[in-house]
């Protein structure tokens, strides 16, 4: 797996419910505070920050936007 950086696109791998995120919400990455957490911006559909919160980065997933070869 590749490691999670600044401006990396993620995916929430849990439920945060006290900051309504859910599994699957994705986000970017907007600081890479240490070796294990991350400050993740995640956005509303007209691109408002709906939540910037630190998370671990176990909880997240960083998803690939190339193309994969069979």
């Amino acid at each position: 797996m590749k490691e999670i950086k600044e401006n990396h696109t993620v995916a929430l791998l849990k439920d945060i419910s006290s900051e309504n995120l859910y599994r699957g919400d994705v986000g970017a990455v907007v600081s890479d505070l240490s070796d294990t957490m991350a400050e993740v911006e995640f956005v509303d559909v007209k691109g408002r920050t709906t939540a910037l919160v630190a998370l671990k980065k176990k909880d997240l997933m960083r998803l690939r936007f190339e193309t994969v070869s069979a």
